[in-house]
């Protein structure tokens, strides 16, 4: 079976840290895409930070400068690194991937099962 596993959220005062990590499990052939998504209550799920490849990351306008997303390859793992956390940063994060599995080869987008972060004094 193939799967994302998240763990790290939790509770954390306004400027504190979080960093989140997820594991892609499973018969992979080759992960071409891992990010971090996030959906506040009442809100859309919105793209937090995004990296197709080690030279190439994206991040929405409200966390550049706090977040960090990095990936190692070879443990087929993806982390995001929050900094500065605001109570606007207070929702579900969810770890999303691309991915190309075998038996037989096909391309597959997964979707971690969501950790809560909650920035709060």
């Amino acid at each position: 079976q193939v799967q994302l596993v998240e763990s790290g959220g939790g509770l954390v005062q306004p400027g504190g840290s979080l960093r989140l990590s997820c594991v892609a499990s499973g018969s992979i052939f080759r992960i071409n895409v891992m990010g971090w998504y996030r959906q506040a209550p009442g809100k859309e799920r919105e793209a937090v930070a995004v990296m197709p490849n080690s030279a190439n990351t994206q991040y929405v306008d409200s966390v550049k400068g706090r977040f960090t997303i990095s990936r190692d390859n070879a443990k087929n793992t993806v982390y995001l690194q929050m900094n500065l956390l605001k109570p606007e940063d207070t929702a579900v994060y969810y770890c999303y991937a691309h991915v190309v599995v075998t038996g037989p080869y096909r391309p597959l987008e997964l979707w971690g099962q969501g950790t809560l972060v909650t920035v709060s004094s």
